[in-house]
């Protein structure tokens, strides 16, 4: 399973980015605090032992909200 995931991972990444390239200003922002906020989800969970897929959903929710908000506040909004 190791070998299938590593090539896949890196296209998906790409196509994700070009993705958001094509995205209004608030949805790479949405996207982008979505992204780095599932991410360190799973980073916590796994060095706290807890439920990676659920570290993942509940990081990348609060970044979502956390870059909508960042988006708010930059167009003079909050």
């Amino acid at each position: 399973m190791r070998r299938l995931t590593i090539p896949l991972a890196l296209p998906l990444a790409m196509v994700a980015a070009i993705g958001l390239g094509a995205c209004s200003q608030t949805s790479q922002r949405v996207g982008g605090g979505a992204a780095i906020g599932a991410g360190v989800g799973v980073v916590g969970t796994a060095l706290t032992g807890g439920c990676i897929p659920c570290g993942a959903a509940i990081g990348a929710g609060a970044g979502a909200v956390g870059g909508y908000i960042y988006d708010q506040h930059k167009k003079g909004r909050l």
